[in-house]
């Protein structure tokens, strides 16, 4: 639920779907179109769909508990490099090299003497990473969590709070080099206002709201451009985010 979502967002929607299903199997067992709405507009509904695979691959494969090891968690159903690295730390306390955007930009201004890190992750800040971990799973799991609350409240993008950052008593490498800014690497971010996404996105609220509607009922979310509304709606049920019988489409 967290990715690319912030937590303002998602600790309601989070706090419901725990309360409806607490555990892997009783979300393997639920009916994906009340799966769908419970994640309301949270955006990126395919991670709702992957989450529920991993609950039924949880039950099936796994006696229902979550998994141990991050190899084995990547290899459950839209679990990627962060995401097992964030459970084995942060739910299971073991040791992982957990890298989300305020720990590479801590890295990238403390090490690196950088005031951004890269527009990609690469194998260097994998490595750096790596190597900055402390070797005993207790205090790599504090470091995780305390680099990233620095990250998130003093080492923030805009308006880094150095005056009172602990780092800068043991010597950053940006400081050091006068906090110089960031180079201009042509970073914009993407409207969202006209986009297939904005569409998909009405066309899931609809769904939600009224169950099952016309292919043509539809049209009336953008009459302009009724191809736009055609092409987002069948990415929806390639996607399997929907379903089509006849000429109404509904949640699967």
């Amino acid at each position: 639920m967290l990715q690319q979502t912030p937590v303002v967002r998602v600790l309601p929607r989070w706090q419901d779907w725990m309360i409806a299903w607490p555990t892997p199997a009783h979300l393997a067992d639920a009916p994906t179109s009340e799966v769908l709405r419970r994640w309301d507009r949270l955006g990126y509904p395919r991670r709702a769909l992957r989450l529920q695979e991993c609950a039924r691959v949880i039950v099936q494969e796994h006696g229902g508990e979550v998994p141990r090891g991050v190899e084995v968690l990547r290899s459950l159903p839209g679990i990627g490099e962060y995401t097992a690295a964030a459970v084995t730390a942060f739910a299971h306390h073991d040791r992982a090299v957990v890298v989300d955007t305020n720990i590479r930009r801590v890295l990238a201004r403390s090490v690196q003497g950088r005031a951004l890190p890269a527009p990609s992750y690469s194998a260097a800040e994998r490595d750096l990473a790596a190597r900055s971990l402390p070797a005993s799973a207790e205090r790599s799991v504090a470091w995780n969590q305390a680099v990233m609350e620095l990250g998130a409240l003093v080492c923030t993008s805009r308006s880094p709070q150095c005056g009172c950052c602990p780092l800068e008593q043991d010597g950053c490498a940006w400081v050091a080099a006068g906090s110089p800014p960031a180079p201009d690497d042509g970073r914009r971010r993407q409207a969202f206002e006209g986009t297939d996404r904005q569409m998909r996105g009405k066309i899931m609220a609809v769904l939600r709201r009224d169950g099952e509607v016309s292919a043509s009922q539809l049209l009336a979310l953008d009459r302009e451009d009724p191809p736009r509304v055609r092409r987002c709606t069948e990415s929806l049920l390639a996607d399997g985010l929907a379903a089509q019988v006849g000429d109404l489409i509904r949640l699967p």
